[in-house]
């Protein structure tokens, strides 16, 4: 079960966000952290702001106990809360994708912001013990400029963020110096204009 309802109030600025203390049940993140580990079928993307390891749930048969959480009940609900927390009307269309970044790789600055597309994303961050010295801070900002920082947030264990896409939703991922940081990305469209699936593009 996804446990968004636990995220608290949204921030306003620079853009509607919010903070989740547990998306996922403890035995449910853990399970879905060892598949992650241990037999996910993670293929290497590089872009111009980004390289990391990414696949879509559309692409595996998830074992039963972490189809139930993402199955078509779970996201319709989960959908239904996303409408709720920011006060709009989403798709059916639910893309989830997971991200792996290793050693030296990050992500730069981008805002994922592309007209009639992906309105709200919600990140479940998945890792074991992270420390600010693994380096992968999901980071904010207040403009392009990469010393205006916004806010810094640590990937902890079964910690996630909901936030809205826009031109504003400037976000970046420090470089890895150790470890693996794992990240569910669940990407929500506009009920009026949805397309049709594209690729894995988007990064967080």
């Amino acid at each position: 079960m996804i446990l968004a309802s636990q995220s608290k109030a949204l921030e306003l600025t620079p853009f509607r966000y919010g903070l989740i203390a547990g998306c996922l049940e403890p035995t449910l993140a853990s399970s879905m952290l060892e598949w992650l580990e241990e037999d996910a079928p993670w293929k290497l993307r590089v872009a111009d702001f980004y390289e990391q390891h990414e696949f879509s749930f559309d692409d595996v048969v998830l074992p039963d106990m972490l189809a139930k959480a993402f199955s078509s009940k779970a996201l319709d609900e989960l959908r239904q809360h996303m409408e709720d927390r920011f006060g709009v009307e989403l798709s059916t269309r639910i893309d989830v994708t997971a991200h792996r970044l290793t050693h030296g790789q990050r992500i730069k600055i981008h805002n994922d912001f592309i007209p009639g597309e992906e309105s709200h994303r919600l990140l479940i961050q998945l890792n074991r013990g992270w420390e600010d010295a693994n380096g992968g801070l999901l980071c904010f900002f207040n403009s392009n400029d990469p010393s205006d920082v916004h806010r810094i947030l640590r990937p902890v264990h079964n910690t996630g963020v909901v936030f809205e896409i826009s031109k504003a939703s400037l976000h970046a991922v420090t470089p890895i110096q150790s470890g693996d940081r794992y990240t569910l990305v669940l990407s929500f469209f506009p009920r009026a204009k949805c397309s049709q699936p594209a690729n894995m593009s988007s990064s967080a």
